[in-house]
This record gives structure tokens, sequence and C-alpha cells, in this order.
């Protein structure tokens, strides 16, 4: 028998319910959007649903030099470590991916064993696309970066010092950019390829070719087919946010700390001629650099703006500073003399002095693990990465000077 009034009490009650149950999710809902950061994060699935899309995992980097690509190499490394995926690395007792030679397939670990599953590739290599793709998955994501080449070409100079037949006699950069073709010699070109066009030279074309218009709008175009994105050193925080936002990732998978920099006591200054000089001398470089610039703002402003840009690079940097801190005795990066464990001295080339990082020593296991992987120079974790994916091989031996 029906009771009278229990329909509406039911229907009340429900009614009641549901509205509970929908604060519930709202008071989660806004937890998850309030949640802080923390130095470690779980090894959560790469599906961030307030982005609605899920992150790219099969990626490649196109490591270009001097340019703050082992900083990138090493966000790499560690994206690649977090989420378990397998890196491309250099076979045998070889640092690089056969560079200076063009890429081929056997210059990889194991390429025969583990055919087109490799996740990761970011070590030095000469671009060849035919090659590559032969070792990467077909919805590989393909990035890499550009810097001025005034700024490239005084920090090749000073780096490559002892090493490039074209930089020895000069006394200094701008001695040698007065007159390049006194020290630089086409017999000695593949000695030389760091003291003109470099940047060129590692996408896989001709570092010495002639400045024609057609032939570099062919280039660029076969760039632009070749590479889904390409970021500029000189904007680097901005180009983390793009690559954030571009590969799905989350901030702390773009946090870095500057690596393979120099002290500033070896910095040369360049004259205005000198600068003026370098757009000549390193024309197809000045004109791929100037032609992805472009790009790299309008990318920007398509697809983040320049607001909401300035306010996530405003977050990278906090962020930055806070790992910084629970990290760094020193709070920034020292110079050679002054890094206490030797086993993460970087690798010292030419007139440089590279700087590396000191961490503190009352850190847990679990933070002290996440903040050394973070200054850990490139030899180093390449060879420890190698050693873990590889632990039936010889290990790799680094030689540092």
């Amino acid at each position: 028998m029906k009771i009278p009034g229990s329909t509406s009490r039911y229907i009340k009650c429900l009614i009641i319910f549901s509205l509970c149950l929908g604060l519930i999710f709202l008071s989660g809902f806004f937890q998850m959007k309030n949640k802080n950061y923390v130095i470690l994060k779980s090894h959560e699935p790469l599906l961030i649903p307030s982005m609605h899309c899920r992150a790219k995992t099969n990626v490649m980097f196109l490591k270009t030099h001097k340019t703050a690509s082992s900083t990138i190499l090493n966000i790499m490394f560690r994206f690649a470590e977090r989420y378990n995926l397998t890196v491309a690395l250099p076979a045998g007792q070889l640092v690089h991916l056969g560079y200076p030679k063009t890429f081929l397939t056997h210059f990889v670990e194991d390429f025969q064993a583990i055919g087109q599953n490799y996740n990761i590739m970011c070590n030095h290599l000469r671009f060849n696309a035919l090659e590559v793709q032969k070792v990467m998955a077909a919805n590989t994501f393909y990035f890499s970066i550009l810097r001025n080449p005034i700024r490239l070409l005084e920090s090749s100079y000073v780096y490559y010092k002892n090493s490039v037949p074209a930089f020895w006699s000069s006394k200094d950069v701008n001695e040698y950019l007065a007159s390049p073709m006194k020290y630089y010699h086409l017999a000695d070109y593949k000695q030389n390829i760091y003291a003109r066009n470099i940047m060129w030279f590692d996408f896989g074309y001709d570092n010495n070719a002639e400045d024609n218009k057609t032939y570099i709008q062919a280039v660029l175009k076969e760039i632009e087919q070749n590479f889904h994105l390409i970021l500029i050193t000189d904007y680097f925080d901005e180009s983390m946010i793009l690559l954030k936002h571009t590969l799905c990732w989350d901030l702390d998978d773009v946090i870095y700390f500057k690596l393979n920099s120099r002290s500033q006591d070896t910095f040369q200054t360049l004259t205005p001629e000198s600068e003026e000089r370098i757009k000549t001398w390193c024309s197809l470089d000045w004109k791929l650099y100037l032609h992805f610039n472009q790009s790299f703002w309008r990318r920007i402003e398509e697809t983040i703006g320049l607001k909401e840009l300035e306010k996530e690079v405003n977050h990278l940097r906090m962020r930055q500073k806070e790992l910084m801190e629970i990290c760094l005795s020193d709070q920034e990066a020292v110079g050679k003399d002054h890094i206490k464990n030797k086993a993460l001295l970087p690798f010292q080339s030419g007139a440089t002095n590279i700087l590396g990082y000191n961490l503190k020593e009352d850190l847990d296991n679990r933070t002290l693990r996440t903040c050394q992987k973070m200054v850990m120079p490139e030899l180093q974790y390449m060879s420890y990465l190698y050693a873990v994916q590889h632990p039936h091989k010889k290990r790799k031996k680094i030689v540092l000077p």
C-alpha cells in the first residue's frame, strides 16, 4: 500500500543526495587544480585530463651545437627515465650517434635487435631523415633548436679553440673574423665544421654551400617538412613553455638547471664590425635563424598567446628557483675547480671553464636521486642510461680532461 507523501520525500532525498555528490566532486576538482608541485611526482598515466591531450612519448630531438642543447638532452633523458622509455643511444664506445658523419642506423646500440621501437633520440648526430626514420616510429615528433649565429660563433671559437684548425692561429675571435679565409681552409673542412655555418651542417647540409636564394629556400622548406617544431636558444624559457604545450607535457617535465654553460670570464667581446661579418661569413646559419625565429613567435601567438606565455614563463622560473633551493648548496652553478663531486664534473674544452653544481649534503635518498639527474653532465648521464638499457654490454669509458 502506498504511504501518502512517501514519493515526494523519496524525490527530495534523491535530489539532496545528488547535490552532495556534486559538491564532493567539485571539491576534489578544485583541490586537483590547486595542487602544489613536489620534488618527485608519481608515475601517473601520460593522459592529462585538464589539457585534453595525450603526452607525446616518441620524440626525436636534433641536438645542435652550442645552442643550450645539452640542457634539453638532460630534459629528454629525465623524461625517458620517468616513464620507462627506450633511448636510441650511441653504439659501443661512441659518445655521439656517429657525428660528424652523416647518421646511419648502425650508430645506434642494438638497432638490429630493437628495430623501430625506440621512443627517444637526442644525442648529437648529423641529420639524415631516411635513416632516422628507420629507427624512430612513424608517429615520432621531431624538433630542434637554433641560436643567433653571432652569439653561437663566439661560443664555438672559445669552446673549440684547441681543436679546430681555423681557430688555432688567430689571437681572438675578432682577429679571426677580420679575415676568416686567411685561417679557414676548405681542404680542412672536416676539421673546421665548427668555424662556419655549424647549424646548417648539423641539419645535414653543406656548410660551405653558396648563398643562393633558390637553394636556401629549398632547404628551409625541407627542414619545415622534417621537423614539427624549431625552438630558439635566445628565448630558452619561452621555448620550454612552447615545447611543454606542443608535447602535452607537465611543467616539471621541462624544468631544468642550465648545463654545459661557461664562466663569464671566458666570454670574448665581439666588435660591431665582427657581428656584421658573422652575418656574411655564416650567412646560411643567419638566414636559417631569421626564418625560424619568425616561425617560433608566430607559433606562440597562434597557440599560447603572449600574455599566457609570460605567466607560464614566470611559473617555470619560480619552480626552477624552488628546486635550486632544494637541491643546490651554492644556489648557482660553480666553476670546474669548485665542483666537489668529481663524478659531476662536466667535460672541459678549449679555453672554457664549463660550470657545474654542488648538491646539498643532507638530502634524503629520493630527493638526492632527482637532484643528481638534474645536474648530471651529458656524458655521465648517457653512460648511466647505457648501463641501464644494455646491462650485458661493456660499460662506456668516459674520459674527462
